[in-house]
Parts: structure tokens; C-alpha cells; sequence
């Protein structure tokens, strides 16, 4: 198997990638090669809608499966790349084939990051990654489940606390942190969503260790730091991802967290590209700090940054990065990374549910989230974009709108 450009990773950047080479006139023959046995589909939906029964599998396809055979992009699924030769160009497959590349993008994302205490292999552990996650823990939950323990205090810890509980579970959920959130969000922020999901009913503890999963077999309980156990049908782990970048470092490819890219989506080896969760790059919106960016956006934006590279038309990438959460009936919106910020000004009543958090380094706005503030968040990403340093007093006035403190 050979092809012009091969991409390795069926989620939102290899498939992005693909629908970009086409749409900037591209001709020449592309492989997609994925993990999976699905065509490309929308990772997001999983903790949320499709989780929730709002949304059936077949609504989550980026395209319809029919067009990919239509815009002639190969799709090889339920395979995955063991090694890469750079020199040969080539790539060995779990089904024991190998495939020839002209140009090599790695568009893999990230695995979940497990547990390493003891029973952290009992069934009924999960991850929400894939499909296959989510609908062997929705087989469980329809099957009698309702005590569940979810490790870990991020967003996708969050958003499966909040649809198990709107499905009547019983949800604990443990950070090990003394605030949920606290990699991406200020105290403001993290301490809104502590006490909305505990109104919500969620047992929700910070600050807290875990010692080890309890079972035999099968998980039935959590075993705090502290000894006491919390009684678990299933357990949910959500810690984070460990970049899916093992091929490509053992070719030789320069890495640490992740592969490294520079600013054309360019790894260390010959015509390799890395693009999305994967890849660590130096940041424009984070004061040039080296770092991966897990969201859609960077995905999908690196990938037409890449695609246009392949068509001659190289281009840095300089994206704007912008992310978002669903929980109840709350919608998150964040543009910017607040990447060392000095100070956060509050704009609205969180009393309402309905406020912004706005980030400000050297008196500039670097990053703004916002719920259930749709105006604040469309006016305020170009106050970040543009690197406003705002009158303070009016950018705490919810009345004043963002808008206005744009310099003429």
C-alpha cells in the first residue's frame, strides 16, 4: 500500500487534513489509517450528547461515510502504525502490511491517561475516549449502575458527572487538586462549577488521594488516601491524555510532551507532519510557551495549515485558540489562554449564571471564559486577539459592552 500524503489518526485533524487537501486542489492519492473501525467522527458529543441519548452515533460523522469514497481518500480502519521508517518512508500496520508514504502527517491525538495505583485493571473502569467507551459504560448504566465514582475533576470529569446525574446516577466525583478546573481556569471559574454540581447532587471532593480501586474482579469501591472507601459500581477515570506519539520518537523524532512541530506543522523528520492533541508547538497566544493544545479548533486549524503546506502554499499556523464545555444547562465559552495571568476581573452576577471571567497579564486581556455570555464571548475573543489592555472599571461593568473598549 503507497500513497502521496498518508495520515495516521481518523478524529478531527486527520480528517480535517483530508477534506483541506481536497479543497486546495490536491490530486494526488491520500490513506487515512485509523485506530477505529468507524469513519471519522466528532469526539466532544461523546461526554455530552451522545452520552446524554440527545444525540444517535450517526448525527457525530464529520462527513457521511459515502464521502470520503467520493473525494477518493482511502480509509484503512482497525489498524493502527507500529513503526515508522523515515529513511524508507514507510509505515509497518498491526495487520502486518506496510504503506509507503511521499508525505506523512501523525494526527493521532492521545490516550487516556489510566490509573497506576492497584485495581486500576478491575472491570467497570472506564475512560470516555472513543465509542467503544461510551457505549460500553451507557451498556452498564441501561443494565442497573448507579453508583458511580469519576476520578478526576477536568472538563471531561465534569460533563460525565453532569449527564450521569441527569440519567439518575449517583455520582462522586474526587480531584486531587484543591479545585476542580485548575489547570485552565481560575478559582472564580472552578468554584461556580463546584457548587453547581454539588446543587446538582454530585458528591463532589477536592483535595482528595486515591489509594487504590477495590474488587475482585470487578471495581465496588474507591479507597481514598485516607483509607475510607466510597462505594462504586463503576468508576469513570478522566486525568488526561497521554500524547499517541510512540512511533514517531522511536524513528527519531524530537519530543518530550508530545512530538515537537514548528510554526509550518513540521516534526524533526523528513516531510512529517504532526498535527492536534499530539503535537507541541510554541504558542503565539501563550507569550510563545511551548505547549500542546487539546481542542477541535487546533486540530481542525493545524490541519489546513498542513494541508496547504502539502499544496504548496505554506503558511505558519497562527490560529486563534478558543475552546467550550456543556454542563446542564450551562454553556462555556473560552477564547485565549490564561497562561500565566496576574489577575482575573469578574463581569456579571455569578449569583445569575450568567457571567465572564476575564484574564489579564501586564494589564493586557489574554483570555476570557464566559457562561451563558454569548456577547461577551463573540466581543471579547478580539479584545484577546488584538491584545487590549482595557480601562478596568469598565471592563467589570457587565452594562459597558465589551465592544466598546477596542481602541478607535
Amino acid at each position: 500500500m503507497q500513497a502521496d500524503v498518508v495520515i495516521v489518526g481518523a478524529g478531527h485533524g486527520g480528517a480535517q487534513c483530508a477534506i483541506a487537501l481536497r479543497q486546495n486542489g490536491f490530486t494526488g492519492s491520500i490513506v487515512m489509517i485509523g485506530r477505529e473501525s468507524e469513519p471519522p467522527y466528532e469526539r466532544p458529543p461523546l461526554s455530552k450528547e451522545y452520552f446524554a441519548r440527545e444525540k444517535t452515533f450517526d448525527r457525530l460523522y464529520i462527513r457521511p461515510p459515502q464521502f470520503w469514497e467520493e473525494k477518493q481518500v482511502d480509509l484503512v480502519l482497525g489498524v493502527e502504525v507500529t513503526a515508522v521508517d523515515p529513511a524508507a518512508k514507510s509505515l509497518a500496520l498491526s495487520n502486518g502490511e506496510t504503506c509507503t508514504y511521499g508525505s506523512l502527517v501523525w494526527a493521532t491525538g492521545g490516550d487516556p491517561r489510566k490509573l497506576t495505583c492497584p485495581g486500576a485493571d478491575l472491570a467497570g473502569v472506564h475512560a470516555v475516549r472513543t465509542r467503544a467507551d461510551c457505549d460500553q459504560l451507557m451498556g452498564e448504566v441501561d443494565g442497573g449502575v448507579k453508583a458511580i465514582c469519576v476520578i478526576g475533576g477536568g472538563y471531561i470529569g465534569l460533563e460525565a458527572a453532569a449527564v450521569l446525574t441527569k440519567l439518575g446516577c449517583h455520582v462522586t466525583l474526587l480531584e486531587a487538586l484543591p479545585r476542580v478546573l485548575a489547570r485552565v481556569a481560575g478559582p472564580e471559574l472552578s468554584a461556580f462549577y463546584e457548587a453547581e454540581h454539588r446543587a446538582h447532587g454530585v458528591d463532589l471532593r477536592t483535595g482528595v488521594g486515591v489509594d487504590s480501586l477495590v474488587g475482585e474482579g470487578r471495581v465496588t469501591g474507591v479507597r481514598l488516601a485516607d483509607g475510607s472507601v466510597i462505594p462504586a459500581d463503576a468508576v469513570i477515570v478522566g486525568i488526561g491524555i497521554v500524547p499517541a506519539v510512540g512511533p514517531l520518537i522511536a524513528a527519531g523524532a524530537a519530543g518530550g510532551n508530545g512530538v515537537d512541530i514548528d510554526e509550518y506543522c513540521r516534526t524533526s523528520l523528513p516531510d512529517v507532519y504532526a498535527i492536534g492533541d499530539c503535537a507541541s508547538f510554541a504558542c503565539d497566544f501563550a507569550g510563545g510557551a511551548v505547549m500542546r493544545v487539546e481542542s477541535v479548533q487546533n486540530a481542525n486549524d493545524q490541519a489546513t495549515c498542513v494541508a496547504k503546506a502539502l499544496c504548496g502554499d505554506a503558511q505558519p499556523y497562527h490560529a486563534f485558540p478558543w475552546f467550550w464545555s456543556n454542563q446542564y444547562d450551562l454553556r462555556l465559552q473560552t477564547a485565549g489562554i490564561n497562561l500565566g495571568y496576574e489577575q482575573t476581573v469578574l463581569r456579571g452576577n455569578v449569583a445569575d449564571r450568567a457571567f465572564s471571567v476575564v484574564y489579564l497579564k501586564a494589564g493586557t486581556i489574554v483570555a476570557i471564559d464566559c457562561v451563558n455570555m454569548v456577547k461577551d464571548y463573540v466581543q471579547g475573543r478580539k479584545l484577546v486577539e488584538a491584545g487590549v489592555a482595557p480601562d478596568l472599571a469598565k471592563l467589570a461593568d457587565a452594562a459597558v459592552p465589551l465592544k466598546e473598549l477596542m481602541p478607535a
